[in-house]
């Protein structure tokens, strides 16, 4: 009898045993993914949710990464990094533009005239420029990624074709440094972040925005206002930086299998993914705008161009200036980010 129950109990104690120590190679996970947009957004369908359905799969289903859009997890917009940081989300989607100041060397891909009009060659020279510079100024996180999409568009109540169309006009900026550009050019900057813009112009506390097209829909520009102006060709008036950003003790905690396959899709690979998205997706936005009846695209002429470029020129200089008292090279970083956009552009304009 006493053997018999040994025997049970062994073999009940061996049934259980994978459950108490289950081996890190059977390790699996749920992430949670935080962001500022709403689910019907082109980077949450088109991007987002393609890149977690991907690791998922490769993962065999193991590593899962669920997203929560619209500060579904509380907090602001501006709060997104910290909550990597800190540990509140797994993983989160931001601008480091929503903290002005706090991330001084990304801010080179911001500078008026610095960024391509498309987001690939600005994908993917923010990253390489990422790997090679800006490790310590994302130290508190674990990059997953970090880009910049494509030329922002002006989205204004009232038709801009000049400097002076500018004057006085209340336009949202999303950086510190478009906000600069568009303050040297004549108008008043705002900085809000994007989920504010529909109220602000309901309110009539802003005139308009400058945005990428991509982003346009998801918080109804186009029915908002009826003015977008674009300003032609490569380099182009301004661009964002954005990180996907990772809990550091989330990211070491990850099984070796499941770290390889999170690898494998962040750097360059994830940077592309997301650059596919504004290259793709923006043209689709600026014809379903240039459909309705309300609404009127205009593109500034080269010689007004040469203006703003020039007029915004002070804005370039001041931040290679205010560089020194940061602790870094200014001029060294402009110069090796503008000849890395230019090697990714492939010679396109």
């Amino acid at each position: 009898m006493i053997a018999r129950r040994s025997i049970l109990l062994a073999g009940a104690a061996g049934l259980a045993a994978p459950a108490l120590v289950r081996p890190a190679s059977a390790q699996e996970v749920t992430l949670r993914l935080h962001h500022f947009l709403p689910a019907v957004s082109n980077v949450h369908r088109h991007f987002l949710q393609p890149w977690a359905q991907k690791i998922a799969t490769e993962s065999g289903g193991r590593l899962r990464i669920q997203i929560f859009p619209s500060m579904q997890l509380g907090g602001a917009p501006p709060q997104l990094y910290d909550q990597a940081r800190d540990g509140v989300a797994d993983i989160v989607w931001t601008l480091p533009g929503n903290t002005p100041g706090r991330f001084p060397k990304v801010e080179v891909f911001e500078l008026p005239f610095v960024a391509h009009r498309l987001a690939m060659p600005n994908a993917k020279a923010c990253w390489e420029f990422t790997d090679k510079h800006l490790r310590d100024e994302f130290r508190e996180v674990h990059p997953i990624t970090v880009w910049a999409h494509d030329g922002g568009s002006i989205h204004a109540n009232k038709e801009v074709l000049t400097m002076e169309d500018l004057r006085g006009l209340k336009l949202r900026f999303p950086t510190r440094q478009a906000g600069e550009a568009l303050r040297a050019l004549g108008a008043a900057p705002i900085g809000l972040p994007i989920p504010q813009v529909p109220e602000a112009l309901s309110q009539r506390v802003i005139d308009g925005a400058v945005v990428p097209w991509e982003v346009v829909p998801s918080i109804r520009l186009q029915e908002l206002v009826r003015n977008h102006t674009e300003i032609p060709g490569s380099p182009t008036l301004y661009a964002a930086t954005f990180i996907l950003a990772m809990n550091p003790a989330k990211y070491q905690a990850l099984a070796p299998d499941l770290k390889r396959v999170l690898d494998a899709n962040s750097g360059m690979v994830a940077a592309e993914m997301a650059a596919k998205v504004w290259d793709e997706q923006g043209p689709v936005v600026r014809a379903m705008v240039e459909r309705r009846r309300d609404n009127k695209i205009v593109q500034i002429s080269e010689a007004e161009k040469r203006r703003w470029m020039d007029a915004t020129k002070p804005v370039v200089d001041s931040w290679v200036a205010g560089s020194r008292e940061k602790g870094f090279d200014g001029a060294a970083l402009l110069a090796d980010a503008r000849a890395l956009i230019e090697k990714n552009s492939g010679g396109v304009g």
